[in-house]
């Protein structure tokens, strides 16, 4: 067994040729200890993401907290299972969270339109997503973990890889990891995620003649995602944040500014389009063109993956039980379940036969494209930041105007069709999570059927507790209160959209802007769904991963020496993946803190409330990270025991 992640984890070998970290023995080691361990972590990561998400709008990955918490929780009750114990460990967290990170979107909307949730039928339809969902996953399992390995980074599953490695070895990788670790930990701690002790976003607005905005966020655990990516990766988002703050929010501001005092903005007639600020341009409009890119961008990604689909299920039915070679028996068995049941369930639901198939096919097909596209995304830049409300919203659209045209517009049937959404919205959300866990199975060198298996269980474990979250909380859902209980930002964006197309209000011309922009990307072979992610979330998410590849650019560019640069760079992405898990983990638990009151929001005010705090912020946090990883001044040891050094 290697002693330290070996580079080629993250590739320059071909994914046949790679050998895992343990490469030998039995690779399955789950037992009733580890399961359940595994679900007590799934209930706390389902039960704190269900609520910290309906909360505040914001939900943090458990990979990497998970795996933390597993290993202390293995090194104490099930030593003997060692890092492939906590392995599964890691992924039953995601498990859990994945399932509230989904299902939060939508099925709370269905109480903001006067409806009511019934128990059992929402479990049933989770438990169904999550099969279908992993069932689809399985089928371009060798695709995207051995002919993309190296290709697709998988920037979290690493980090969760190094976190894996260096419980499991200790060295160099766990001290850059520490190092990470504190200052992730304490930046989140002085920002509003904690303490609110200073501002840590930094923001300039244009707001007359030429309307733009760029923000950027000071913060570790994004930062710490750049490293990993690359600037290849990151200046690709970064061209998409430009083109829709500083080219698409403009133009569409040039206009409004045009307009009479008569015209409103179509979701919110006490707003006149001529007084639309920056944010209301946004928030209203250009995230629905991103919507529609990401719409077409997810179509087309996933029909040319159609081929691998197709050979992935001929191996699959003709594989033998070959020496080493895993059967995909569990995966086809959960994609039949999951896909009969939807349309059993859908009938049921809709107490109408055609309304039932036809929702269940919708919800089939788009599970089916979109679980493909969420899986290679979260290759690209993890789940954390994963667009999962974007390919919902572009689902949510189809399903709604097929409804339209069926006739299907009153209550009733805004319900049900929601239900089918809640089916989507899980099994993309789990495609993420689920093979961003078979990628750290496949780096470390589990089993990936055990690691199905236990992925499986805890996220029907999630679905229980979210949906009895969900269930609990919606009395204070629906309030006519200026400072609600629970602010519900997706889900009340998700009810606004699909009563909106129902009644015939929505701006479709944004969504069809989108999908040409889309098409235009396509032909000048460009990744749609990179630039889409970038055009799509807040400038201040992709300025500061952007910021995070520059840094590693820097080490790469001022370091001559190829020994130690290797060593740098080796050791910035242990240091990144501290701060992924530094700001993951204490920002979750302050969430936790400030939505169970024990910490009380704070008003910064004064000089840590401006830009230059924001500003002060961040050269901190760019100089913490860059000395400890200048300072290595070794590349290795020679054959006699001494280091080479120089720079």
């Amino acid at each position: 067994m290697q002693k330290k992640l070996s580079k080629s984890a993250y590739g320059g070998v071909s994914g046949e040729k790679y050998v895992p970290y343990v490469n030998q023995g039995d690779k399955k080691v789950g037992n009733l200890a580890i399961l359940i361990m595994g679900s007590i972590l799934a209930i706390i990561f389902a039960a704190s993401t269900a609520y910290s998400g309906m909360k505040a709008g914001l939900t943090v990955a458990a990979g990497i907290p998970g795996s933390i918490i597993g290993s202390g929780l293995v090194g104490a009750f099930a030593k003997s299972k060692g890092i492939l114990g906590k392995n599964i460990m890691q992924g039953m967290s995601s498990g859990g969270e994945s399932i509230a990170s989904g299902m939060i979107y939508v099925l709370p909307a269905i109480i903001l339109i006067g409806g009511h949730i019934n128990f059992i039928q929402g479990v049933i339809v989770g438990v169904l997503a999550i099969l279908f969902s992993m069932g689809t996953a399985s089928l371009v399992h060798n695709y995207l973990m051995v002919e993309e390995h190296g290709k697709l980074v998988y920037p979290e599953a690493m980090a969760i890889s190094e976190t894996l490695v260096a419980s499991d070895t200790g060295g160099d990788s766990l001290k850059y990891m520490g190092v990470g670790f504190g200052i992730g930990g304490i930046i989140t701690m002085l920002t509003s995620s904690v303490f609110g002790v200073v501002n840590n976003m930094i923001s300039y607005v244009g707001s007359s003649f030429y309307k733009w905005k760029l923000d950027v966020e000071v913060n570790p655990l994004l930062a710490g995602i750049g490293f990993i990516v690359g600037l290849e990766v990151s200046l690709t988002m970064f061209a998409g944040a430009i083109l829709s703050n500083f080219a698409i929010v403009p133009l569409i501001g040039y206009f409004t500014d045009m307009a009479g005092n008569s015209a409103h903005v179509w979701n919110n007639t006490s707003l006149a389009v001529n007084q639309m600020a920056v944010n209301d341009l946004s928030s209203s409009y250009v995230k629905y063109i991103g919507a529609g890119m990401m719409l077409c961008g997810g179509l087309i990604g996933a029909i040319k993956l159609i081929p691998t689909i197709v050979t992935s299920i001929k191996k699959t039915l003709a594989a033998k039980n070959v020496a080493g070679e895993e059967k995909n028996t569990l995966g086809m068995i959960a994609i039949v379940v999951g896909g009969v049941g939807i349309f059993v369930i859908g009938i049921i639901i809709a107490q109408n036969f055609l309304m039932g198939i036809v929702g269940a096919l919708l919800a089939a097909i788009l599970s089916l494209l979109f679980v493909i596209v969420s899986a290679r995304v979260a290759g690209t830049i993890g789940c954390s930041n994963l667009p999962v409300s974007g390919m919902t919203i572009a689902s949510l659209v189809i399903m709604t105007v097929v409804f339209v045209l069926f006739g299907w517009t009153d209550n009733n049937h805004t319900q049900i069709l929601l239900m089918f959404g809640t089916f989507v919205v899980t099994a993309v959300a789990v495609g993420g999570g689920y093979m961003q866990s078979q990628k750290v199975t496949y780096v470390i060198g589990g089993s990936k059927s055990e690691m199905m298996k236990y992925f499986m269980i805890a996220g029907i474990v999630g679905v229980i507790v979210t949906v009895g979250t969900i269930s609990i909380l919606s009395p204070q859902f629906v309030t006519d209160s200026a400072t609600p209980a629970f602010g519900l930002p997706q889900a009340n964006l998700i009810a606004t959209l699909t009563s909106g197309i129902m009644t015939g209000k929505l701006p479709w011309i944004m969504i069809i802007v989108g999908v040409v922009m889309a098409l235009a990307f396509y032909f000048l072979d460009l990744p749609i769904m990179t630039v889409a992610i970038g055009f799509y979330l807040p400038i201040s998410t992709t300025s500061i991963i952007l910021i995070g590849a520059l840094i590693k650019v820097f080490i790469e560019k001022a370091t001559r020496d190829e020994a130690i640069k290797n060593n740098r760079v080796q050791s910035g992405i242990s240091l990144s993946s501290g701060l992924i898990a530094g700001g993951s983990i204490i920002g979750l638990i302050g969430i936790i803190l400030h939505v169970t009151g024990v910490l009380k929001d704070r008003v910064i005010t004064g000089f840590a409330n401006t830009n230059a705090m924001g500003i002060i912020l961040l050269v901190v946090m760019v100089v913490s990270i860059t000395v400890p990883l200048m300072m290595i001044h070794k590349g290795g040891a020679t054959e006699d025991g001494t280091t080479e050094s120089g720079d």
